[in-house]
């Protein structure tokens, strides 16, 4: 038997969804804990001290212990947004940034994440295993992976001089919307007009990933979100999302989420949603 001790930097304290419905307003307030924002969906518009935040769909927001903040104006009626309150030890705290051990993770206040779904997906994992009987260190653990996406966004720049990594962001692009159709390596080629071998050399120094695997992680969580949202059948999931075959999208999917599809909607389609 192999025992090992893992000493987290962070503890978590909740979480929760934040839904709509167009009254009200975030009220004033001065945490002691870190609070992480991430919009799903519309626009949050928060004041943190003298600093004014917009933040959009698909953005992330920090709002830092022991400052004063609040709300402008009335809630959209179509905002949708996750919430997370935390504590880090105190030897991991910087005035300008949070950086977690050996550098490994160094968060912006604002921004934008690259992959937004995968976000919402994490996001929806960690309110399911909040509600375990017993609290173990999964909470903290999907907050590592959470902070890990919105530390790659903040240092992954598509606005980059090199041309391979400008080539590898049109690439991404193209497999977000055209994951579902027969899209490989040498169709997306075809469309940039290069080699597909060097394509896919540019793609994974850049993301770190390879194009298949892009393709499959792009289908699998638009299967994901599908499975929690729509009442459509296995097999019609299936071809929405990309895959041929039936068995074939349940292996991909298990290895992925570590769940059948099936298993995952059971489990994941409970969320804990307050309005006020």
């Amino acid at each position: 038997m192999l025992d090992l001790k893992i000493t987290l930097p962070i503890s978590v304290q909740n979480g929760g969804l934040f839904i709509s419905r167009g009254v009200g307003n975030h009220p004033q307030r001065e945490l002691d804990s870190w609070e992480m924002i991430f919009v799903e969906k519309g626009t949050l518009t928060i004041r943190e001290n003298d600093t004014l935040f917009s933040v959009k769909e698909g953005e992330s927001l920090l709002l830092w212990p022991h400052r004063k903040h609040v709300g402008v104006g009335t809630f959209p009626a179509d905002l949708k947004f996750y919430w997370l309150h935390f504590e880090i030890n105190p030897q991991h705290e910087s005035q300008t940034e949070l950086e977690l051990p050996a550098s490994l993770i160094s968060l912006p206040q604002h921004g934008k994440v690259l992959n937004p779904q995968y976000v919402i997906s994490l996001f929806r994992q960690f309110l399911s295993e909040q509600e375990a009987i017993n609290r173990s260190g999964a909470l903290e653990l999907i907050l590592l992976l959470i902070m890990q996406q919105l530390s790659v966004a903040a240092n992954n720049n598509p606005q980059a001089d090199n041309s391979g990594v400008a080539l590898a962001y049109k690439a991404q692009q193209l497999i977000r919307t055209q994951f579902h159709l027969p899209v490989s390596t040498s169709t997306l080629a075809n469309q940039l007009h290069c080699n597909a071998d060097y394509l896919g050399r540019v793609y994974r120094q850049t993301f770190q990933l390879t194009i298949t695997e892009a393709i499959q992680r792009q289908r699998v969580l638009s299967a994901e979100k599908m499975l929690i949202t729509d009442s459509c059948s296995l097999s019609e999931v299936a071809e929405r999302c990309g895959f041929q075959d039936v068995g074939y999208f349940r292996k991909v999917f298990r290895k992925a989420m570590g769940l059948t599809p099936a298993a995952w909607k059971r489990r994941y389609c409970k969320v804990h949603i307050n309005s006020d």
